[in-house]
């Protein structure tokens, strides 16, 4: 599947914590990257999940800063690896408390695009939060494509039929141009009967693609962010470098 627009913005959307939503976001950037691809990430959720597994735990400014029209992209853009980074703090949450009395609440991180130049980067990779927020709804509003990363399991059923929800709701009302590129399944592992019940279920019950591409259960993507690295510059070599490598060509390749 080939996404087709010159600056690429996917937001990584799952309201399930404990998806590899923040995973999905830190290596497919650097697998994006490492294909040849300009890449911004943007870590969305306050809690600074993707910021810390960068290795980023200090840093002057962040998305809040940009939200709150304070400064620039270019004072807060942070080099991680071979692609940039716009860290998160606690702070986003107390922005999101002020954006429930703001007129135009869904439309904030659409504006920030508009005033900065996103136009050089290939791909924009936002990690949204583990909710249906009014952070996740601003970006879906400024997004191309929305990319669910899920796990196999009878309880992600119902946070899919969630995530369907909320994306026809954001198409009718804020971003009619929104799509959906598909399903990524992660800790996968096609051994499981219930692995493969789950797959023919959605694709017997939702129009919504699954990738051919998956990610497996392994050691190493779990090790990599306490040293702040991408699995990819952890251990290039291994199971899920080489499964976000190839999820990176299926997403960029006809």
């Amino acid at each position: 599947m080939k996404l087709k627009m010159k600056t690429c913005i996917i937001s990584i959307i799952n309201q399930k914590g404990g998806t590899g939503k923040t995973t999905t976001s830190v290596n497919l950037s650097s697998a994006l990257a490492a294909l040849g691809h300009k890449v911004l990430t943007i870590d969305l959720d306050p809690q600074g999940n993707l910021s810390y597994s960068l290795g980023f735990e200090e840093f002057e400014n962040s998305i809040y800063n940009a939200l709150t029209e304070e400064t620039s992209f270019d004072k807060i853009v942070l080099k991680s690896e071979n692609f940039d980074l716009i860290p998160a703090d606690l702070k986003l949450a107390d922005f999101e408390l002020d954006l429930v009395n703001t007129d135009n609440r869904y439309f904030k991180l659409k504006t920030v695009f508009e005033k900065n130049n996103i136009s050089n980067y290939d791909f924009v990779i936002i990690d949204c939060p583990p909710s249906i927020s009014l952070l996740t709804l601003n970006a879906l509003t400024a997004s191309n494509y929305i990319l669910i990363p899920m796990q196999f399991e009878v309880l992600s059923l119902q946070g899919l039929k969630m995530i369907l929800k909320t994306y026809q709701n954001v198409v009718e009302k804020l971003n009619p141009d929104l799509q959906i590129a598909g399903i990524l399944p992660v800790m996968y592992d096609k051994r499981r009967n219930v692995t493969k019940e789950i797959k023919e279920h959605i694709e017997q019950n939702f129009q919504v693609p699954i990738f051919k591409n998956f990610i497996r259960t392994d050691v190493k993507i779990i090790e990599a962010p306490s040293f702040g690295k991408s699995v990819i510059a952890y251990a290039p070599n291994s199971p899920s470098a080489n499964d976000y490598l190839a999820f990176a060509k299926e997403l960029t390749e006809e």
